[in-house]
């Protein structure tokens, strides 16, 4: 409203300068950038999301199954590419070797972590495993998903208006340096007797 305001009052001032009326202009247009593109850009890319994220979540949802697994001892330490998978997760939730039963009714045994804090011999958790039989994350909630759509929308919104704050803010910037530029030739065409011409002295 303040950059409207601005425009309007350099329309007709005979004190107005090109980059007077510039700046009024870049001002509207980063207010106009700020309320209306910038959040349906935000609106946009958490829309868009989170259609590929309930998507990917239907998908998991289909593809996962959940089983119970029965513990068989503790894991001594799971060797080669399983080791990999299930190094950040130990840190949280112990590895043990377990039985499970897959999709086809086949018994499975595997090392895999548990949402036990402790897990002893015969305990049982829950598990997921995908339509072979092998233990799988579970499938992401379409709440979780939700939340990630918005905080993807929130990220661009908050970019683009960054965005536009920072081209706004280097267009008045550059229009300050010719500003003074100006003046200081304007100066420099006064000549040191500036006020005092035509006085005799």
């Amino acid at each position: 409203m303040r950059a409207a305001i601005g425009l309007w009052r350099w329309r007709h001032n005979p004190l107005r300068r090109t980059t007077d009326l510039i700046e009024a202009w870049v001002a509207l247009t980063a207010a106009v950038l700020l309320c209306v593109v910038v959040p349906l850009a935000g609106w946009a890319a958490g829309v868009s999301a989170n259609t590929s994220l309930q998507q990917a979540v239907r998908i998991q949802q289909q593809e996962r199954a959940p089983t119970v697994a029965r513990v068989v001892r503790a894991a001594d330490g799971a060797g080669g590419e399983r080791a990999a998978e299930l190094a950040g997760e130990q840190r949280l939730r112990p590895a043990v070797v377990a039985d499970w039963t897959a999709p086809d009714g086949s018994r499975r045994s595997g090392t895999v972590t548990t949402t036990r804090d402790q897990a002893r011999p015969g305990d049982v958790f829950p598990l997921w495993t995908d339509r072979s039989g092998r233990a799988v994350s579970p499938p992401m909630h379409p709440d979780t998903a939700r939340a990630h759509a918005l905080i993807a929308g929130l990220t661009v919104a908050l970019l683009l208006a960054f965005m536009v704050e920072t081209a706004r803010r280097t267009v008045v910037h550059r229009l300050m340096r010719r500003r003074y530029a100006r003046l200081d030739r304007a100066w420099a065409q006064a000549g040191p007797d500036w006020g005092r011409t035509g006085k005799g002295s």
